[in-house]
């Protein structure tokens, strides 16, 4: 198993459809601390949905599940948290945010936290 990756989940949800939760489910499932933050407070897999955002350390990835005209009020707090990465999953790619994430030295990749998860490569 993969060490231990600190994941925070920007567009949590407790609906079991959305790959969020799928997510969060997984990441626990192998081991990993997630924290998650959505619009609706809720529970998936144990953890706990905080709808604002809150002071975090030592986070590795940051995996967003939200679009991008909705990362803009995101931008600040991910560049203050400075994770090691940011994961922009499918349909959040964001150019505009891609080279403010580079200014700041923090690695990006467009992939998918779930394919990244079953093929062992998070």
């Amino acid at each position: 198993m993969t060490k231990n990756k600190k994941t925070l989940i920007i567009g949590a949800t407790t609906k079991p459809e959305k790959a969020a939760f799928k997510a969060i489910e997984m990441l626990v499932a192998k081991g990993h601390s997630v924290l998650a933050l959505g619009q609706n407070t809720g529970e998936v897999g144990g953890i706990k949905i905080n709808t604002k955002a809150i002071p975090v350390k030592n986070i590795d990835t940051i995996s967003l599940y939200i679009n991008p005209a909705r990362q803009r009020d995101y931008y600040n707090y991910i560049v203050e948290v400075k994770p090691k990465r940011v994961l922009f999953n499918p349909g959040t790619e964001n150019p505009e945010f891609y080279q403010l994430l580079e200014l700041n030295n923090i690695k990006f990749e467009a992939a998918c936290t779930l394919v990244l998860l079953t093929l062992n490569k998070y």
